[in-house]
């Protein structure tokens, strides 16, 4: 009898980027907070697809409201990426990468978000910053290697570190690429 595997859960995250009165471009990320699913975690702002969401842009956009308090009219997509699943969990993420406008502070949940984290693109690109250790998470079947950045005392690793790979040499020229 072969076992039919759980559908996947669709979720949306939005992948912000703004630059301050410093000039530096930041991406926003959040540590969640310890309770739940991914609870202590850092990733992006979103969460999963409600029954009412016209699209996954609607979700992400709706998920960031709530969590960090960043409203529509502060977020400009620029495209939506290419979507990750989860390790573990069975999640489909779609993130969408918007500039936004940041309020001076971040209004956030602190049912669901510890922390609002406000990270240079460069200090994520420095080498330094790339770790990988060997990992047991439960649904593996043993031991591999995990790939993540640091980020102070954290760490960035799964599907947020795989949303976040790809897209740093084109941050690190700006969002919209050379030229």
């Amino acid at each position: 009898m072969q076992v039919k595997p759980n559908p996947l859960i669709d979720s949306a995250v939005l992948v912000p980027i703004f630059r301050r009165a410093d000039g530096v471009l930041r991406v926003v990320l959040v540590r969640r907070s310890d309770h739940g699913v991914h609870g202590g975690q850092i990733g992006f702002p979103g969460g999963k697809r409600d029954p009412g969401d016209q699209s996954l842009l609607e979700t992400a956009l709706r998920e960031t409201h709530e969590e960090i308090g960043l409203a529509r009219d502060r977020v400009k997509v620029i495209e939506e990426l290419p979507a990750v699943e989860t390790l573990t969990t069975a999640y489909r993420i779609s993130p969408f990468l918007a500039q936004i406008d940041p309020p001076p502070a971040w209004p956030h949940c602190s049912d669901e978000i510890a922390e609002v984290l406000e990270v240079a693109v460069d200090d994520l690109a420095k080498p330094e910053e790339h770790g990988e250790e060997m990992a047991d998470l439960p649904a593996w079947p043993g031991p591999r290697p995990l790939p993540f950045f640091r980020l102070g005392p954290h760490r960035v690793w799964g599907a947020t570190y795989r949303i976040l790979l790809p897209l740093l040499p084109r941050l690190l020229v700006g969002p919209d690429g050379p030229g």
